[in-house]
């Protein structure tokens, strides 16, 4: 991973309203963006998840927006730190990253992006989830140690190309993955990081799922959405 001064990134704070209450993000947009990534963290953690901000920071390199952002209210992650009942909720989840699709949409800058999820852990049962749900603005999925299998039925209804990213050491989520493979209907493509764990913390192994991730995107995102 790279250095902790690396990491740091020039973003703006949003809000986004969710009935009552309201998410937090931030949002990265470089000059020539040509398309914008919306980040599904997984159980346990937030926008501040060190992994998302480094594959966030890279794709930023490439000229791709990034917007990461909490799926739970403060008070929800209150909750769920005592509880783990919102984690697991995968359809609310879901839900939720197709109202932030839908801001998406409404704001001036990111209106014309082309957009793609990047879900990690339960956040790719969500991500896939949300695809099936907004097949036409929905350009791309990448699921980084992503539990695909979440989506339950909802697999069946993904045409969005996706590509699953696994660690080669993670082996019950590799069966996962290639399980839910074979219920999808659009271009899904599995890859395994040799050596890698679930959390890719081994040296090289995130680095390796940025560079992934960026070649799917840069592919998948490209040129304004027409309306």
């Amino acid at each position: 991973m790279a250095p902790e001064g690396e990491m740091k990134r020039k973003t703006t704070p949003v809000q986004v309203p969710v009935g009552e209450a309201r998410l937090h993000g931030d949002l990265g947009i470089p000059p020539q963006a040509h398309g914008i990534v919306l980040f599904a963290h997984g159980s346990g953690s937030s926008r501040h998840s060190p992994r998302n901000q480094y594959v966030a920071r890279a794709l930023e390199r490439r000229d791709l927006a990034t917007l990461l952002i909490d799926l739970l209210t403060p008070e929800e992650e209150s909750v769920d730190d005592r509880t783990a009942q919102h984690r697991f909720d995968i359809p609310m989840l879901a839900g939720r990253l197709v109202t932030i699709v839908d801001w998406l949409r409404r704001r001036k800058e990111t209106a014309s992006l082309p957009i793609g999820l990047f879900g990690a852990s339960t956040g790719g049962g969500a991500a896939l989830m949300a695809a099936a749900d907004r097949p036409h603005e929905i350009a791309a999925v990448v699921s980084r140690g992503g539990r695909p299998d979440l989506a339950g039925l909802s697999l069946a209804k993904v045409t969005t190309p996706t590509l699953l990213i696994v660690g080669g050491l993670d082996t019950p989520v590799i069966q996962m993955n290639r399980d839910a493979m074979k219920q999808m209907r659009g271009e899904v493509i599995l890859e395994i990081v040799p050596g890698a764990t679930h959390l890719f913390e081994e040296p090289g192994t995130l680095e390796r799922v940025a560079e992934l991730a960026g070649n799917w995107f840069a592919r998948c995102l490209h040129g304004p959405v027409v309306f």
